[in-house]
């Protein structure tokens, strides 16, 4: 697994251009990788609907929870599903709109320093093994290419958004993903 630092794109990754990015204010701060969950509609897995939610065309009238969601901007850059496939929705170098209002180490505006990956998962239900070696593999790819990253600066969205985000929940196994950090590359 290799990124392209030029281009900010992830080699082996289905590629889906968002157009919820803009350029990052200082594109030598990328400091933090921020893990997320999502699920469309909530509980369910797979089919095209966080795709839609990415690039804004998300049909709110093909479910009711939807219309929860309806003239939303968001994005992040990696997708990890439950099967493993990693897409990509915004370039590294960009600035993925997916924090939100979020604060780290004392810095607002996460979204200006931060990768954002999200797992397809819920906050309740365990992630699958594959996405935690997609994962540990994205990390550690990351890591090299970006000098201001480290395996220390890792965060969750409820860390950085307390009482507003809850994700990637208590289902998502910290030690496990630390301990795949530490056994090196995949």
């Amino acid at each position: 697994m290799n990124i392209d630092v030029t281009d900010g794109l992830l080699s082996g990754a289905r590629q889906v251009d968002s157009p919820n990015c803009d350029e990052r204010p200082d594109c030598d701060d990328i400091s933090l990788i921020l893990i997320h969950g999502i699920s469309l509609p909530p509980g369910e897995y797979g089919g095209h609907w966080i795709d839609d939610l990415f690039t804004n065309r998300l049909d709110v009238a093909a479910h009711p929870y939807f219309r929860e969601l309806e003239g939303l901007c968001v994005s992040c850059h990696l997708l990890i599903r439950r099967d493993g496939e990693i897409v990509q929705y915004v370039p590294f170098n960009k600035r993925a709109w997916h924090a939100g209002e979020s604060c780290y180490d004392g810095c607002t505006a996460c979204n200006d320093f931060s990768i954002g990956i999200e797992l397809e998962g819920q906050d309740e239900e365990p992630y699958t093994p594959v996405q935690y070696e997609r994962l540990a593999a994205v990390i550690q790819a990351l890591v090299q290419a970006f000098p201001g990253l480290s395996y220390e600066r890792i965060a969750g969205h409820a860390d950085v958004a307390p009482g507003r985000k809850t994700d990637p929940g208590p289902a998502f196994d910290w030690q496990r993903l630390k301990a795949q950090l530490q056994d090196g590359p995949a």
